[in-house]
């Protein structure tokens, strides 16, 4: 049997163990802060004593170790295994104020660095990873929020690509871990019309308003068309996700609604839906 492995990497502080826990509550058997040049023994060990479904976070202080991760995942592919990595990120500032409210120390503080060294000393090891497999920007995301989507992923079809549509607002920041960004500002903003601030673009009055006008209908199509055409390539590049992120300025109406359309017109793929500012 194929054993089902999912890998944890990314930066400290961005929910690597919460990430973890959601894949233990998805009964996979999981293992936290290992050394990646262990990872492929453990493995082994695991599937010889039946265990099928395995969660990994890699510790970050493997340090050099970790570019040899691209070649410890072939590795375990030919096991037969299907493996997946998700790397976890956040914003410096997102990092700093974890860590300040927690007093926890990071990995790779001392004396010799203060805390905002310590995550970019950290950045500078790992962040190559990023490229192995999909980004999760955890910046803005709770921890219910991340358990949900972690198992959403896992829960996924992992014999195809599997599209994200993402919502979020400008004046929040750009998501860090989107492939492809549409900025939907240009459209009228329901936030200024009577009644409709605080809807959404999932609620009927807002919809309703935003299917009158001729340019919505426009942009909605032109997302589809791009996205739609480009999928082949995307699937060629050995992906397991994209993500496709929508962005109008606060998140809550003309982002939403773009997502929701766009939700409809992909049906026939494996689509997965975020709304950043909503949660």
């Amino acid at each position: 049997m194929e054993l089902d492995i999912v890998v944890i990497g990314g930066v400290s502080g961005s929910g690597k163990s919460v990430a973890l826990g959601a894949l233990e509550d998805s009964s996979y058997y999981t293992v936290n802060n290992l050394p990646l040049p262990l990872l492929t023994d453990l493995v082994q060990h695991l599937g010889n004593s039946g265990f099928t479904r395995i969660g990994v976070n890699i510790d970050p202080k493997s340090g050099a170790a970790l570019r040899m991760l691209p070649k410890v995942i072939d590795t375990l592919r030919k096991l037969p295994a299907q493996v997946r990595f998700i790397y976890l990120d956040a914003k410096v500032e997102t990092l700093v104020k974890r860590f300040s409210e927690t007093r926890r120390r990071h990995p790779l503080s001392s004396a010799e660095r203060t805390l905002r060294e310590a995550i970019e000393a950290e950045r500078a090891i790992v962040g190559d990873a990023r490229e192995l497999g999909t980004v999760i920007d955890t910046s803005d995301l709770s921890s219910h929020s991340l358990r949900a989507w972690i198992k959403d992923f896992v829960n996924a079809d992992r014999g195809d690509l599997n599209i994200t549509l993402q919502s979020f607002g400008f004046k929040h920041g750009v998501p860090l871990d989107a492939d492809l960004v549409f900025d939907v500002r240009c459209l009228p903003n329901p936030h200024y019309e009577q009644g409709l601030t605080n809807l959404t673009g999932r609620d009927e009055p807002v919809v309703s308003f935003l299917r009158d006008f001729p340019e919505v209908g426009r942009m909605v199509h032109d997302i589809y068309t791009f996205v739609s055409t480009w999928l082949p390539e995307y699937r060629g590049d050995n992906r397991n996700y994209l993500t496709v992120a929508i962005g109008c300025t606060g998140g809550q109406h003309r982002s939403v609604y773009v997502v929701e359309r766009l939700r409809e017109l992909l049906a026939s793929a494996h689509v997965l839906v975020r709304h950043r500012e909503l949660h």
